[in-house]
């Protein structure tokens, strides 16, 4: 695993081997890293405590995008949009009880090619939720008892 400051560069492959994001601002950099390699119509799959830098980096990717409105938790309307370069789809799954809780979102009439769904709290899905097949997974993480985060990408199976 890696420790990288704002000088080093930041590419995306390196969250492969796994990373520690020290800062607040290195977590959105490895997003905004991350949103040049996300293939168009792909979800990704955030995984981690409360406070682990899930939203963080999902402003990352909004950044990357050039989405310019601000990127908030969705924890209380469940899921937000976003539009950009891209279109994002931030879903916070904390309260979703299996696949089709998630189906009574409608999330398909909402989705506008090319578009990425953020899903924090995936494994609330189930591992039955056809929007979690192929998806790419990040696993985030506290190190230690300081304010670093470990993370963690795995691309889906070819």
């Amino acid at each position: 695993m890696s420790t990288l400051g704002l000088t080093d560069m930041w590419d995306w492959r390196q969250l492969l081997e796994g990373v520690v994001s020290e800062h607040e601002e290195d977590t959105m950099r490895w997003g905004e890293a991350l949103s040049s390699a996300l293939p168009p119509d792909s979800v990704l799959a955030l995984q981690g405590d409360l406070g682990t830098g899930k939203t963080t980096l999902v402003k990352g990717l909004a950044r990357g995008w050039g989405i310019p409105r601000a990127v908030t938790s969705p924890t209380y309307n469940l899921f937000s949009i976003y539009h950009g370069d891209r279109q994002l789809l931030h879903l916070d799954a904390y309260r979703l009880e299996g696949p089709k809780a998630m189906d009574t979102l409608l999330l398909e009439d909402f989705i506008e090619t090319p578009w990425t769904l953020a899903i924090e709290w995936p494994e609330n899905l189930g591992n039955q939720s056809e929007w979690l097949t192929g998806a790419w997974w990040m696993e985030l993480a506290m190190d230690g008892n300081d304010a670093a985060h470990r993370i963690k990408l795995t691309q889906p199976a070819t």
